[in-house]
């Protein structure tokens, strides 16, 4: 598969089956090379070799009888960067870094392994909907393999050693990726997120820290890895998760009972924008597919065939100059965001 139809693709994790809270499940593993300074340290030639090492291997990998394909950041252009950064494939900051870096990518965009980032390895597996433990195995499977060919720092008195020293131990950052419209509309979601740092829990945007909740969509991850095992943290971030879709559930059903013809309102205001504008900026994109969304989980709103993360991701910037071939900016970009969207919602299931 060439590169371009690679980044091309829809990833497998927007792809979320039916119509759920929990958006997808992100599993990340850091590991870093015994005897060799964090990526920060390195000097550019230092950096070049691990990069080497490393990227020789990962195309050796099979996984879920899937190659990676390795691309270094340096041989890719900036809105090829951009595509990978709304996919989730690669971090913002990590994509404004070039030299000895690169990320190696499953065909169907489930696994994908960032070279050189924060750490020398960075292995991240993105499934949708809630699927803490079998991401956990894959990203697990993964690791195996690599370790058989590399050797990791490891201590045994503190585990996997890695440059920020919250996730030392196992390595491991589980989160998910939850809708929460209906907890926004009731002027509950604070409350409801805010009780999860005693936890050990963090609560970000949709791009992780410093990002804002676009959407109402909100990511939940473990903040401390040292002194627990891999199976505590998925157990604790299972059980929270559980109790913010119950408190989800029950704000749908308040709507329902206090105010549904405001909800009705609201949603179908949204549908008429999506079938109707010509101009949308992202973040009111985010807004009305999320209200949309709503409306057809409370089966207010007729369902359409094209899922919502796909077309919040698709109707990104990068990934909308990256279909268009052309760059796109202001009112051309709100333009053609607008007609993506209006294409998408004239194909409504029978």
């Amino acid at each position: 598969m060439s590169h371009k139809d690679l980044l091309a693709k829809d990833s497998y994790w927007m792809h979320t089956d039916g119509l759920s809270i929990v958006l997808s499940t992100r599993v990340r593993l850091a590991r870093n090379l015994k005897d060799i300074s964090f990526p920060h340290a390195l000097s550019e030639d230092e950096a070049k070799r691990v990069e080497q090492q490393i990227a020789g291997i990962l195309e050796q990998i099979d996984v879920e009888g899937e190659r990676l394909t390795y691309l270094p950041l340096s041989q890719l252009t900036n809105i090829e960067k951009r595509v990978l950064t709304e996919k989730h494939l690669i971090s913002p900051d990590f994509a404004q870094l070039t030299v000895a870096r690169g990320v190696g990518i499953s065909d169907s965009h489930k696994v994908s392994i960032m070279v050189n980032e924060e750490d020398h390895l960075r292995i991240q597996v993105l499934l949708p909907g809630r699927n803490l433990h079998r991401a956990l195995t894959l990203a697990s499977l993964i690791d195996d393999k690599l370790e058989e060919k590399l050797d990791y720092a490891f201590k045994e008195k503190f585990g996997y050693l890695t440059s920020c020293p919250t996730n030392v131990g196992t390595g491991l950052r589980v989160s998910v990726m939850v809708h929460l419209p209906a907890l926004v509309m009731t002027n509950q979601v604070q409350q409801v997120l805010g009780a999860l740092a005693p936890l050990g829990l963090a609560v970000r945007g949709l791009y992780g820290e410093g990002s804002r909740a676009f959407g109402n969509i909100y990511q939940i991850s473990n903040q401390i890895t040292l002194g627990k095992s891999e199976e505590d943290t998925l157990t604790n971030l299972e059980a929270v998760t559980k109790q913010i879709i119950d408190c989800e559930m029950q704000a749908r059903e308040a709507l329902k009972t206090q105010s549904p013809l405001i909800t009705q309102d609201k949603v179908w205001r949204a549908r008429g924008t999506l079938e109707n504008a010509r101009l949308l900026t992202a973040e009111e994109t985010f807004s009305i597919l999320s209200d949309d969304r709503l409306g057809m989980e409370m089966e207010v709103l007729p369902k359409v065939s094209a899922g919502f993360v796909s077309l919040l991701i698709n109707s990104l910037q990068g990934c909308l100059q990256y279909r268009n071939e052309k760059p796109l900016d202001g009112n051309l970009l709100n333009y053609e965001r607008a007609n993506f969207l209006r294409q998408m919602y004239q194909r409504k299931d029978g």
